[in-house]
C-alpha cells in the first residue's frame, strides 16, 4: 500500500494569509521548507502564490525544479517589478511549468501553486523607497484576492527585502500576517534567531519605526526549527560517550532557545534531518516516501507546519 497523507480543512482555520519567511543565517532550510509548506497547502485544495522576495539569491525556480527560471526569471520578476521596470510581477503556474513529471501530477483536489520569481542576476537592494514599498502592498494587495495563501520567502538577516515587508505590512493592518523564523538546531542559528528577532536593527525594532506595535508583531512570529536529528534513534547508533555527549548538547540547546525566547511555546514546528535534502534540495513528494527515497516523517512535517500555518486555535495556542 502506498503512503499518502493529505493536509484536511478543519474548523477553525483561517481564511486568507500572508506568510513572510526569514532567517538571520544562510543555509537555515527557510527556502525548501517554505517551498514544502507551500506544495502541501496546494494539495489541500488552497490556491497558494509563492513569492520570491530572495533578491541576492533567487533560487525558488530552482526547488520547484522549473529548468528556465533555475536562477530566477529574465523578465517580469520580483525585483524588477518593485523597481517599477515592469507594470507586473510575472506569475508561472508551478505544475504546469516544472520539469518534475509527480509535481505536475496533483489530484483533482488539490489548488493552484503559483511561483512568483525574482530577477536573473537582479542582486540585493542596497535602500529602499516609498515608491517600491506601494508597489509592493499593492503586489500583496492584488495576491491577497487570488490566493488563499500568499508566502513570501524573504533574504536572510537584516536585509532590505524584510525592510521592505515591514513598512508594507504596517500599512496592511486588516490582513491577517504571520512571520515565520527558520533556524537550524545548533547554537549558532539560535543566537542568530534571536538577533534577527530581538536585537538591535531587528524585526521588532525595524517593524516599530514603520508603525507596527511591539506586541503585535511579536504575537506574528513563530520559529521552525530544521534538520532537527531524531534523537533516540540518531544516538542509538553511535558510541556510549558520544551518545551521551549528544544528550548533552541537545539540552543545552533547549536550555539556550529558552533563554533566547525561542522556546517551545514560540516554535511552530520542527523539521527532522533529511537525507535527501542533505544532497539536494527539492520538495519531498509523496512519491519520493513510496519509494523510500525519502523519509516519512519529513513528509509528516511538512503537513504538520502546514496545517498548524493556518489554523487559528494551533497558532494561537502556542
Amino acid at each position: 500500500m502506498s503512503w499518502h497523507t493529505r493536509a484536511t480543512t478543519r474548523r477553525g482555520e483561517g481564511g486568507i494569509v500572508l506568510v513572510f519567511s526569514t532567517s538571520d543565517k544562510g543555509g537555515a532550510g527557510r527556502s525548501v521548507t517554505s517551498c514544502n509548506i507551500a506544495y502541501r497547502l496546494c494539495l489541500s485544495g488552497r490556491n497558494v502564490a509563492y513569492v520570491d522576495f530572495d533578491f541576492g539569491s533567487p533560487t525558488a525556480g530552482a526547488l520547484f525544479e522549473i529548468g528556465a527560471m533555475e536562477r530566477g526569471t529574465t523578465t517580469g520578476g520580483t525585483h524588477s517589478y518593485l523597481l517599477g521596470e515592469c507594470g507586473t510581477a510575472a506569475g508561472v503556474d508551478v505544475g504546469r511549468a516544472t520539469d518534475r513529471t509527480a509535481l505536475a501530477r496533483v489530484g483533482p483536489r488539490s489548488g493552484r501553486l503559483v511561483l512568483f520569481p525574482g530577477d536573473e542576476g537582479g542582486a540585493e537592494f542596497l535602500a529602499c523607497d516609498d515608491a517600491m514599498v506601494t508597489r509592493c502592498v499593492e503586489l500583496l494587495v492584488r495576491l491577497d484576492q487570488e490566493f488563499s495563501v500568499v508566502v513570501v520567502d524573504l533574504s536572510a538577516g537584516r536585509s532590505i527585502a524584510l525592510e521592505i515587508a515591514l513598512n508594507a505590512t504596517a500599512q496592511l493592518r486588516q490582513h491577517t500576517v504571520r512571520w515565520l523564523i527558520f533556524h537550524r538546531w545548533t547554537r549558532q542559528h539560535i543566537l542568530a534567531a534571536s538577533g534577527l528577532v530581538y536585537g538591535p536593527n531587528g524585526l521588532l525594532q525595524t517593524g516599530a519605526i514603520y508603525g507596527h506595535d511591539r506586541d503585535e508583531l511579536l504575537g506574528s512570529l513563530r520559529y521552525v526549527r530544521t534538520a532537527v536529528p531524531a534523537t533516540n534513534s540518531h544516538l542509538s547508533a553511535q558510541r556510549a560517550a558520544q551518545a551521551a555527549w549528544l544528550q548533552e548538547q541537545d539540552a543545552a540547546l533547549r536550555r539556550l532557545a529558552t533563554a533566547c525566547r525561542l522556546g517551545t511555546t514560540a516554535v511552530l514546528g520542527a523539521t527532522p534531518t533529511e537525507p535527501v535534502l542533505q544532497c539536494r534540495e527539492q520538495l519531498i513528494l509523496d512519491s519520493d516516501v513510496n519509494a523510500h527515497i525519502a523519509n516519512i516523517e519529513t513528509a509528516q512535517a511538512y503537513i504538520e507546519l502546514a496545517r498548524r500555518l493556518i489554523d487559528i486555535a494551533t497558532w494561537e495556542g502556542l
